[in-house]
């Protein structure tokens, strides 16, 4: 029998309540708080945490705080990642950035989703799919990118 962490992983209902998920989300939860406390010129702390956080740190990531995801370790980040300010990201199933990617302000990325049938959400399960951005890509201000969408070109599968 598949764990929820496993679920999640597959695209399968999961409940997102489970207490090793749970403790993953806390444990995410302290690091981006740690690092939405750090000065600008805390570059090697900064990247110090994220090492900690995501999956895959790729060269000169730079993400300006504040910062949200949830689990971390379903971050894959590659070379020259900006993020500015407000970045929000629902990493409940891989969320990969290729090279050179440039996010405006207030980007949230969601690989989470709930159910159309409200009994499955009143049973705290949901769904989780990849979400895949592609090498130099640019990301306006304010947008909002779902589940399961794959934007620009050399995606690389992990």
């Amino acid at each position: 029998m598949k764990t929820e962490k496993e679920k999640m992983l597959s695209n399968e209902l999961y409940n997102h309540k489970d207490a090793e998920l749970t403790k993953e989300r806390n444990h995410a939860y302290e690091l981006t708080l740690r690092y939405n406390q750090t000065k600008d010129d805390e570059t090697e702390l900064r990247t110090s945490i994220l090492q900690q956080l995501a999956g895959k740190l790729g060269n000169n990531v730079v993400i300006k705080p504040p910062f949200q995801c949830d689990y971390g370790y379903n971050l894959i980040l590659g070379d020259n990642v900006f993020m500015n300010y407000g970045c929000s990201i629902l990493d409940c199933n891989v969320v990969e950035i290729g090279n050179n990617v440039l996010m405006a302000p207030n980007v949230q990325i969601y690989a989470a989703y709930h159910p159309t049938d409200h009994t499955l959400r009143l049973k705290d399960l949901e769904y989780a799919d990849r979400v895949k951005i592609g090498d130099n890509t640019w990301i306006g201000g304010g947008s909002i990118i779902l589940n399961g969408v794959t934007i620009g070109k050399k995606i690389k599968s992990v």
